[in-house]
């Protein structure tokens, strides 16, 4: 009986038998699939780890640098949102139409491909899925069949693993470009200058051309055959109506004139630092402003050519932005291939010696501790600190000055009163509060000298340290990345005590003011400080309005100091270029008076809150509760005989024969430097010689020699010390005693010269003609 009579005739089983059977089967071949597919998954399971190239970008998400990843490739990962729609439509209508509806594999292009090759005896036609090929790129191996199906059960791990969207930003991750260059993102920078997402439709087509054929398709190379494969898929685009007609003939014309270029080596040094403080961050999001830091770098570097001939070879810039604290420009160095002065040298991060820019922060806290304010009087003057003996820039001295006055010529003497009156390590302590590395270190062991750049500071703390000037003296640590957290912030100053250092360091007339701006009708609208360290190594200038504060060092990293280098006219003019370049004409307002300060009327002569006996009177600006209220005393009432010869006190005073008369009421140091300057003053008349009172106070000051030093003389050239004092404007006459014996009387004030009769201790004496006594001690050794 034929088999199909014989199968007909046969009795049918009930439909509801079959379809168990048939149920059965799939379920035992499902869990038998799912069992088989669990113990491959535990025995092989999906690992992926990809070595990205370290890309650091800008606020704009541009590229500003890049690093070859641990195996040497140039893999840049991609965000979900930098792929450009038309890039993302054609590489899935040349690779994988179906990508979003199958498992991973495509069940019909696989028949399709086997009956294919089948037929032709050859491999005609492929059926990877995107999948697949991730699944190849993550584990490249030869391919065979049997490799095929390795494939295809990795594409099944990816699809349970990860989402469509993830697995095709896998794909563009890792698609190969020739050479070392893997990756869509890598593929645009490195060929296009560009990110994925501003790829031209052309650009697009062209990056989906080439993984194909990455060996033979090399821009640069072969840029006709690369057009050619390209139109071909922009006429099987038009076809199947992919993109408009207008768009597709303009891709068309667009000629393919890219070739490789080395990756972006925008802000090397702040590149550098971050890939160092982030080495396993393979995207680096800056605040970096990319326009701002072309315009400084350009200026920077055109800048340092017209020094070089004056042998300056380096300069740093630092830009921050005063509303958000952040980083938009980074200049470690004008010229990071200047090898041969060091062009790498991070100027941002270098120690350097600041000169007078810590000066403004100094007069700040001073005004916050109601020592003084903008019109009080100090004194400058030479002064002796136990053998610290500072000198102004120019070495000249300008007796009285106003504090306004003082800082804004920058003087050095005013400056170190100032830190006397408010202590080294309170000051040093504000630094602290503003992040100064080295007062972290050193702070304990540093003197009066730190305030003129005897300490170590970097740009970077010298910008935050002015920034917090532009924000009523409220202190914040610099924000380097974007989406970093906000740290705490820190009141270093009062707003009033910033106002008025505003005030201050916005003045023209003053002597940093560049010589070739004193006519210039470009002056940018800021505040701003210079500094020159000792020996002319660094020059400094930094500025600040509402918006930017901006740090600029010049020098050599060599340390060779440069006659020529200071800061008004090395540092300034390039500051100035880059305020009139990033923020010409800012339309931000200045800043404005707080609610914490007010004005009041003081003595010209002091500065002082004026008294019945001042004449002249100024407006100031103080702090209410804090600023001090002491009225002016630069004139005192002394009894004086009738003809004018004597001068009484309350225990000399006779009943009649005397009348009462004004005296300025000089400070010592002030008739010592009188008298060496040789200018005329009014003193008082000498004191009753009659008084049998002895007076304590007042005592003369001994400024020569500095007590408790050791002197060391040639004893063959006769080396003499100079005796000098500060003595009270009543003193006529001082004498000096060398181990209490009587050496000599001179006029108050002026210097006496003695040679020591031996080596060892000496005590000496000076005795004023009103009975006051002053002793101190010195050693003087004698050299062979």
């Amino acid at each position: 009986m034929p088999l199909l009579q014989a199968f007909t005739r046969s009795p049918k089983l009930p439909l509801s038998n079959r379809g168990r059977r048939w149920l059965c089967a799939a379920v035992a071949t499902g869990v038998v699939t799912f069992c088989l597919y669990s113990l491959l998954n535990l025995l092989f399971p999906l690992k992926i780890s990809i070595a990205y190239s370290p890309v650091i970008t800008a606020a704009d998400g541009s590229v500003l640098n890049a690093f070859l990843s641990p195996d040497d490739k140039w893999r840049m990962q991609l965000e979900p949102g930098e792929v450009s729609p038309s890039l993302k439509k054609a590489i899935l209508l040349k690779e994988d139409k179906y990508f979003y509806y199958h498992f991973g594999v495509n069940p019909v292009a696989l028949t399709r491909a086997f009956l294919n090759n089948l037929t032709h005896g050859r491999t005609t036609s492929g059926a990877s899925t995107i999948t697949m090929q991730v699944a190849r790129l993550l584990y490249p191996k030869e391919r065979t069949y049997a490799n095929k199906l390795v494939d295809m059960f990795r594409a099944i791990q990816l699809e349970l693993t990860y989402s469509k969207d993830e697995i095709l930003l896998l794909y563009l991750n890792l698609v190969p470009y020739g050479g070392n260059i893997e990756g869509v993102k890598a593929a645009s920078v490195l060929y296009f200058q560009q990110s994925p997402q501003q790829l031209s439709l052309a650009q697009a087509v062209t990056l989906t051309v080439i993984p194909n054929k990455p060996s033979s398709l090399r821009i640069g190379r072969q840029n006709e055959r690369i057009v050619a494969f390209r139109d071909k898929w922009l006429a099987y685009y038009l076809k199947e109506k992919a993109f408009p007609k207008e768009s597709i003939e303009d891709a068309r014309q667009e000629p393919l004139e890219a070739f490789r270029l080395e990756a972006p080596k925008i802000a090397p040094h702040y590149a550098y630092r971050l890939h160092r403080q982030y080495p396993q961050q393979p995207i680096i999001k800056s605040t970096l402003n990319r326009q701002v830091q072309d315009k400084v770098q350009q200026l920077a570097y055109n800048y340092l050519q017209r020094l070089k001939g004056y042998n300056i070879h380096n300069a740093a810039v630092l830009v921050v932005n005063n509303q958000t604290k952040a980083v938009e420009a980074y200049l470690g160095s004008a010229d990071f291939n200047d090898g041969l002065h060091g062009g790498q040298v991070d100027g941002v991060k270098a120690i350097r010696s600041p000169g007078s820019t810590l000066k403004p922060f100094l007069y700040a806290t001073a005004f916050d501790r109601g020592l003084i304010t903008p019109k009080t009087i100090i004194t400058d003057v030479p002064i002796d600190y136990a053998g610290y003996r500072p000198e102004n820039y120019y070495g000249d001295y300008n007796g009285y000055i106003t504090i306004e006055r003082a800082l804004a010529t920058s003087l050095n003497i005013p400056a170190v009163k100032l830190l006397d009156q408010v202590g080294v390590q309170a000051f040093v302590q504000k630094l602290k509060q503003a992040e100064f590395s080295q007062m972290k270190k050193h702070g304990g062991s540093l003197g009066l000298s730190l305030i003129l750049g005897g300490c170590g500071v970097k740009l970077e703390e010298l910008t935050a340290l002015y920034s917090s000037f532009a924000n009523q003296g409220t202190y914040a640590s610099l924000r380097w990345l974007q989406g970093q957290k906000d740290t705490l912030s820190t009141p270093l100053l009062s707003p009033a005590a910033t106002f008025m250092l505003n005030e201050i360091l916005t003045q023209l007339q003053r002597p940093d003011l560049p010589h070739n701006s004193q006519n210039s009708a470009h002056l940018p609208k800021i505040a701003w400080k210079t500094g020159t360290s000792y020996g002319r190594k660094d020059a400094w200038s930094i500025g600040y309005n509402k918006k930017y504060t901006v740090g600029v060092w010049v020098g050599n990293f060599s340390g060779q100091g440069v006659p020529e280098l200071n800061g008004t006219d090395t540092a300034t003019p390039l500051l100035f270029d880059i305020f009139n370049t990033i923020d010409y004409n800012s339309p931000e307002s200045w800043f404005r008076a707080p609610n914490g300060i007010s004005y009041r009327d003081v003595c010209a002569v002091t500065g002082l809150p004026a008294n019945s006996f001042c004449q002249d009177q100024i407006m100031d600006t103080y702090i209410p509760s804090v600023s001090s209220m002491a009225k002016c005393t630069h004139l005192k009432k002394v009894a004086v005989s009738l003809d004018g010869k004597y001068a009484y006190c309350t225990s000399c005073l006779p009943e009649t024969g005397y009348h009462h008369q004004w005296y300025p009421n000089h400070a010592p140091e002030m008739l010592t430097f009188f008298v060496n300057q040789h200018l005329p003053y009014v003193s008082l008349p000498p004191h009753n010689p009659s008084c049998s009172r002895i007076f304590q106070e007042y005592a003369p000051i001994i400024s020569s020699p500095t007590a408790n030093m050791e002197y060391l003389l040639e004893a063959s050239d006769h080396q003499k010390l100079m005796l000098q004092c500060n003595a009270h404007n009543e003193v006529k006459k001082v004498y000096w005693y060398l181990n209490d014996q009587f050496l000599q009387s001179a006029p108050a004030n002026q210097p006496v010269f003695f040679e020591p009769p031996q080596a060892g201790k000496l005590k000496i004496s000076c005795l004023d003609d009103q009975g006051r006594n002053t002793n101190i001690q010195v050693t003087v050794r004698f050299m062979d």
